[in-house]
């Protein structure tokens, strides 16, 4: 078997997580599929290339000569792929969370990005978008995760922030007894059944179940359903459900802040550095930083607080 570029990937990946588990999650795969990658690539180079302990995995003499080869193979390859990536057409595939500002934000990439036909995947789950990034499935994706939770990224995806962090809001029955407040307590829905939160292999089922428990409480989670697939549910009165601030809720569907802001999220938009270069990702962040914040303006539930906190306006 000849080394290709995905064991060289793996390999460095492996070092630079420090754990076949860690790396397997930067990497998008099991760990039995890389144990299995790993064993082929030591297979044909003739020698074991890690050392592993409780602490993880060290690499051996041998795995400290491929791993520096490695890394300077794969840094001309991405220099090269990010160079052609500036002049290269064809289309581009946008992945992101559920926003209510989807719409827009597809109008604007069009426009920003003149020559390139752009589709969208619409998907709840950052880990899944996180996945078909590095897989190369997608070229860009907005994903969104809870304030306490990570998605590793290979190092060959960009990053960057599009929203620090911003409260998770509520949406309930506008007959509820709570949806005339101006936030809802946590504690005054412990007796409701949850719609299980978007997303919740990025931390936000966790999240919801650890705030419950400090409003002294178990969460009821009741439903799994497709987003946005629990409004009839919510409108009757028969389950509610976390959803992002600048949500407009629907008919028979109030959308309301819970006090004490016991759970945030941030945004953050990554690429492949391979498929678009610096100026086009510098376009994307753009158009999506400005179809968020208009959204945000016209929510008239999330203005205010969109107008006061301005330490959570997308950075310049």
């Amino acid at each position: 078997m000849d080394l290709e570029i995905r064991h060289l990937r793996a390999v460095c990946t492996i070092a630079e997580a420090g754990s076949l588990s860690q790396g397997a999650a930067r990497l998008g795969i099991s760990q039995p599929s890389l144990s299995t990658l790993l064993q082929r690539v030591e297979r044909t180079v003739g020698g074991r290339l890690f050392e592993r302990s409780r602490a993880g995995v060290v690499p051996t003499e041998l795995g400290e000569d491929l791993v520096r080869r490695a890394r300077v193979v794969l840094a001309e390859l991405d220099a090269f792929g990010t160079e052609t990536a500036q002049g290269a057409g064809g289309p581009i595939r946008f992945g992101t969370v559920h926003m209510e500002c989807v719409a827009a934000l597809f109008e604007r990439l069009e426009l920003s990005l003149p020559g390139a036909e752009v589709s969208m995947q619409i998907e709840p789950s950052s880990t899944a978008l996180a996945r078909s990034l590095t897989l190369g499935h997608l070229d860009v994706a907005v994903l969104g995760v809870a304030e306490d939770h990570d998605i590793p990224l290979p190092r060959d995806i960009g990053q960057r922030i599009i929203v620090p962090w911003v409260p998770v809001y509520v949406a309930l029955s506008a007959e509820h007894p709570l949806a005339g407040a101006a936030d809802v307590p946590l504690a005054g829905l412990a007796d409701e059944a949850w719609i299980s939160p978007p997303g919740a292999d990025d931390g936000s089922l966790a999240a919801l179940r650890a705030a419950c428990r400090q409003a002294g409480f178990s969460p009821d989670v009741r439903f799994e359903v497709p987003s946005g697939g629990g409004r009839r549910l919510i409108a009757t009165g028969r389950a509610v459900q976390l959803v992002e601030p600048t949500s407009q809720g629907g008919p028979g569907i109030a959308v309301r802040p819970l006090a004490g802001e016991p759970m945030r999220i941030r945004l953050l938009l990554a690429w492949r550095r391979q498929r678009l270069g610096w100026e086009q990702a510098n376009r994307v962040y753009a158009e999506v930083v400005a179809a968020y914040s208009e959204q945000a303006m016209a929510s008239p539930v999330f203005r205010t607080w969109w107008q006061e906190h301005r330490e959570a306006r997308p950075p310049a």
